[in-house]
């Protein structure tokens, strides 16, 4: 019986390993679904944020850093993307990370967003306007 007991308690083990439901799982460092930056998301007040901390190339063509250049506020666009607040505003609720938003430096727009946990490698991150319908989900790949 001794023998058989950790091949019954192995699968429990695993399973339980990792919580889905823990509102803390994807702090972190991920890689969004271009690979061409990293974010780290981290708690603030209570709720979920996430920055640019890596990019695959942080310089523009003519070698200085990249800025928010589309930023439709005329102040914010000389602020550098790495440090840049992507995410915001998050709140853990049944599983999802919802009622956030997300700005996209590419167009210079912002967006509602949610996120969820697909493993605890990956995180399905979907921006939308008006409802989550109208929208694109991005995958993210933990980093550490």
């Amino acid at each position: 019986m001794k023998k058989f007991l950790p091949l019954v308690l192995l699968p429990f083990l695993v399973l339980t390993s990792f919580n889905y439901n823990n509102a803390d799982a994807i702090l972190g460092e991920w890689a969004n679904g271009t690979n061409k930056g990293h974010i780290q998301l981290y708690k603030q007040d209570g709720k979920y944020y996430g920055k640019i901390i890596w990019l695959k190339q942080p310089n523009d063509e003519t070698g200085k850093p990249k800025i928010d250049k589309n930023n439709p506020d005329e102040n914010a666009r000389t602020k550098r993307l790495l440090g840049l607040i992507m995410l915001r505003d998050f709140k853990y609720e049944d599983g999802e990370w919802t009622d956030g938003k997300i700005y996209n430096p590419d167009d210079g727009k912002e967006y509602k967003s949610k996120m969820k946990l697909k493993d605890q490698k990956t995180l399905a991150v979907r921006g939308y306007i008006g409802i989550s319908l109208i929208g694109k989900t991005e995958t993210f790949v933990r980093v550490k």
